[in-house]
């Protein structure tokens, strides 16, 4: 008897864990076809290239774009790319054998990019600048060769308000990571499907589909980083006051500027009285209006509600 209700209590579980991650494909499904087409992200005819670092989050992207791509009303092509900087240690053979059992076209970029950030790059110092420039010229270049007419990037919602912060704390602006953007060069156009996607969900899906991750023995190794320190405190703030990050991320797709500083934005010095009440109200005394519903957690920072 007991047995029998130790089989039962496993396939009850069993399936649980089978529902739960069912739910959780059509949730990352849902918010990568809705950041494309919101953002107009993939067009009739395109060829996506989709950068694969060997990293959980672009294995997650190429897996649900390969799902999307089955049941998406336009064609379009879907082509995987590497990178390998020749990192020492990196296993060359992991990616491309799992390219090849997925049946997806890619192509394996080799360039000896470790070696020049290693020399230029002081010891103790932070790699990832040069590295990223580097990274992105060569898959420019990539994407020109392989006639591609988008650059897929893996970076999710969680990233988008690390770099929104990172810029504020120590770049002094107002400046995130778009979804979507033109290159430096007007030649290439860079996407960001899973924009919506929250990193929690990513891991989760990793684990789930048991992608054989690559760690980056570069900015990977680097335990101080800011962006670290900044996805720490993000990571605490969603812990502790549950929809302060979903808060900060649409408040990213609302931006008032009339009621920032920056005038090259809104005519500040223009400003003249019209005579005519505004119909959305008086917004003069705008921080009078917040209230713990609307900011979670926000008597702990010594703000409370009117």
């Amino acid at each position: 008897m007991d047995d029998q209700i130790e089989s039962s209590a496993r396939l009850q579980n069993s399936m649980k864990i089978e529902r739960e991650d069912h739910k959780l494909e059509k949730r990352l499904c849902r918010e990568v076809g809705r950041a494309i087409v919101d953002f107009n992200m993939i067009e009739e005819g395109d060829k996506v290239m989709v950068c694969v670092s060997g990293g959980k989050d672009s294995y997650a992207m190429l897996d649900i774009l390969l799902k999307l791509q089955k049941r998406a009303p336009i064609r379009f092509e879907l082509i995987a790319v590497n990178l390998d900087q020749k990192q020492p240690g990196f296993p060359e053979h992991v990616l491309p054998d799992y390219l090849t059992a997925l049946g997806v076209p890619f192509h394996i970029e080799n360039q000896d990019t470790y070696s020049i950030v290693k020399r230029i790059i002081p010891e103790g110092k932070t790699l990832c600048s040069l590295c990223s420039r580097l990274r992105r010229g060569i898959l420019y270049r990539v994407a020109d060769e392989l006639g591609a007419t988008k650059i897929a990037l893996g970076h999710h919602r969680d990233d988008m308000l690390q770099t929104f912060f990172l810029n504020m704390f120590f770049a002094a602006k107002l400046k995130g990571m778009p979804p979507k953007l033109v290159s430096d060069d007007g030649r290439h156009i860079v996407i960001r499907p899973m924009a919506y996607v929250p990193e929690k969900d990513l891991s989760r899906w990793a684990q789930v589909r048991s992608f054989p991750i690559i760690p980056c023995s570069l900015c990977g190794s680097q335990e101080n980083l800011q962006r670290k320190q900044v996805g720490n405190l993000l990571r605490e703030w969603d812990k502790k006051y549950p929809g302060r990050l979903e808060n900060m991320f649409s408040a990213l797709q609302h931006i008032v500027p009339s009621h920032l500083m920056d005038s090259q934005r809104h005519d500040f010095k223009g400003i003249k009285t019209t005579g005519v009440a505004n119909a959305e109200g008086d917004k003069a005394f705008d921080a009078e209006e917040f209230s713990a519903p609307t900011l979670p957690g926000i008597a702990a920072i010594g703000i409370h509600a009117p």
